[in-house]
């Protein structure tokens, strides 16, 4: 490995854990959605990394075409910013909706007291909750299996702002090889450090016992969810 190919590959790792680390996007959500949706471990940090790895991908074919056809650096800039107003508002758009979709559930999951009266002089009461009471199994199923599949479609069109113009275009001037070893290692760092923070922070959150806030986790992960895309579209 030469001098520029080893100095590119520090900096492509660098890059990789820093621009994670900056981008609360790129690990709030998942660290929500597994809080409110009871995902476990696993499924958690499997989920993380099919995200990761198409926010990574994307970026990559894109920065392979334009190092390949010799496109202006400029319109690949451009392109890559296209996608992150485009990623953002998708952010927005899931968070928004999750979040409403999570007040009313947290409506109708309500403790709420049910008088019968059977005759003049027997009656009872009882308390219940109807998601707990009247919720159906492949109706739950079917929401769960929405949430992963939005964040991929998001994290599809977010762009990784720093790979192309910083790393794999100085690593063309010496080959397709540099270029993979960069891209790799890249995408290797952001991936571990997307599923590190997740699954950290995720313990922490899981931890602390939110009892009274229990039935609105969905509309606080939405809630959530919507304030990244608004902190990404906005600069905030």
């Amino acid at each position: 490995m030469d001098a520029t190919l080893g100095a590119l590959t520090v900096t492509a790792a660098s890059l990789g854990f820093i621009h994670t680390i900056m981008g609360p996007d790129h690990y709030l959500p998942f660290v929500m959605i597994s809080w409110a949706r009871r995902w476990s471990a696993v499924r958690t940090a499997v989920i993380t990394v099919l995200c990761g790895l198409g926010h990574i991908a994307s970026s990559v074919v894109l920065g392979l075409i334009g190092v390949w056809l010799g496109l202006v650096l400029k319109r690949l800039t451009i392109v890559e910013s296209f996608r992150g107003a485009i990623a953002a508002w998708l952010l927005i758009a899931f968070g928004l909706v999750y979040f409403v979709w999570g007040l009313r559930r947290a409506y109708r999951n309500q403790l709420h007291e049910h008088r019968h009266l059977h005759d003049r002089d027997l009656h009872h009461s009882h308390e219940h909750r109807h998601d707990q009471e009247h919720a159906h199994v492949h109706n739950g199923r079917s929401r769960a299996s929405i949430a992963p599949w939005a964040l991929f479609v998001v994290f599809v069109f977010g762009p990784c702002e720093v790979l192309i113009p910083m790393l794999m275009y100085p690593a063309a001037t010496s080959g397709w090889f540099s270029v993979a070893v960069v891209t790799a290692v890249f995408g290797a760092v952001t991936i571990a450090t997307m599923v590190g923070v997740v699954l950290l922070m995720r313990t922490g959150v899981n931890f602390v016992r939110l009892s009274s806030i229990e039935r609105f986790a969905h509309a606080i992960a939405g809630a959530t969810i919507c304030l990244c895309g608004l902190a990404i579209q906005f600069g905030l």
